[in-house]
């Protein structure tokens, strides 16, 4: 079957969207594309050969895609994603889902009245040395025992010209690096951990230039299988670094998305070969199609990102209090 896609917002990964439905031309049919600038949607659609749109909605009801890929600031995740499945549509909605677990919570409540898919972009699952990380959890547990923490640092330059304003405001955005980027990790640690998180304690930091997000923070958290993990970021510039390590009581993992991964052999770190894979957009699309098509749950399902969001809310609240904050997380 092939299955008639539109995308909502004409930004930076609507293109790689787009490019990784030309991967898949017996599944995914393109068909429009709608942005509140018709300069940008214009750009899109002529380079695909589909139309361009300014209104969504207008969009949706002439075109009645199967599949609508929402690519939009976080503050409009939820009223799109409502709205598209109310019209029956499947959807592709980047990450973090929305700005809190209510929101998540009404997103939820539409898809299943409407008997649609809904899967949250949590790229992570499907970078190629995160997923070879992810099989070597499971498949050398003998070799390197039992998981007793992890180690997610991060740190970029996130206040800069190119950085589009609404990430800088957190009402729109619902927070800086730590919503943006801290979801990825928030969402590795979860998914490496296969547990969800119960606990958290933070401590954050606002010396950025412009908007009123924070700029830096460091996590400690404990998932239900009593593994305790931390997250290191930091968005003031300095060194960039974007690294995951794992350690267990026999040996450790090291994942550097993009470079590659390591194991621990007597004493030292040797890298390991990383199979090739599809681009991570296509793989999402695969998932996407497959849970459409097996009529489940697909990874990244509604109910786990809506505890990825638990999670950050947790995050800010242990800052204000500046206290430990419980998670109540919902399950699947």
């Amino acid at each position: 079957m092939t299955y008639k896609i539109a995308v909502i917002g004409a930004g930076h990964n609507a293109e790689g969207h787009l490019k990784a439905m030309r991967e898949l031309p017996e599944q995914l049919k393109p068909v429009a594309v709608a942005d509140i600038r018709l300069d940008r949607s214009e750009l899109l659609s002529a380079a695909a050969g589909i139309t361009a749109y300014t209104d969504y909605r207008e969009m949706v009801m002439r075109e009645e895609p199967d599949i609508v890929v929402i690519t939009l600031p976080h503050h409009l995740h939820k009223e799109a994603a409502v709205f598209c499945a109310e019209a029956g549509c499947h959807v592709l909605l980047e990450k973090p889902m929305a700005l809190n677990v209510q929101e998540c919570n009404d997103i939820m409540d539409a898809v299943r009245r409407s008997s649609v898919r809904l899967m949250v972009g949590h790229t992570q699952h499907f970078l190629a040395e995160n997923v070879l990380a992810k099989k070597l959890i499971e498949d050398e547990s003998e070799q390197l025992g039992q998981l007793v923490m992890m180690n997610d640092t991060r740190h970029t330059t996130y206040y800069t010209a190119e950085r589009p304003a609404w990430f800088l405001d957190k009402q729109r955005s619902g927070g800086g690096i730590l919503f943006n980027l801290g979801s990825h990790s928030v969402d590795r640690i979860m998914w490496f951990g296969n547990a969800p998180i119960i606990k958290v304690r933070s401590s954050i930091s606002h010396y950025g230039s412009v908007g009123d997000v924070e700029g830096s923070g460091v996590i400690f958290l404990e998932n239900e299988g009593g593994v305790p993990s931390t997250i290191v970021q930091s968005g003031y510039g300095g060194v960039p670094r974007n690294e995951l390590e794992l350690v267990f009581t026999k040996g450790m993992v090291k994942v550097v998305p993009g470079q590659g991964v390591w194991i621990s052999r007597n004493g030292v770190y040797e890298q390991i070969p990383v199979p090739r894979a599809e681009a991570p957009f296509v793989l999402q699309f695969r998932e996407l199609l497959a849970s459409i098509e097996e009529r489940r749950e697909p990874q990244c399902s509604m109910g786990y990102s809506r505890d990825v969001i638990a999670v950050l809310e947790g995050i800010y609240r242990s800052h204000e209090v500046k206290s430990e904050v419980a998670i109540a997380f919902g399950g699947v």
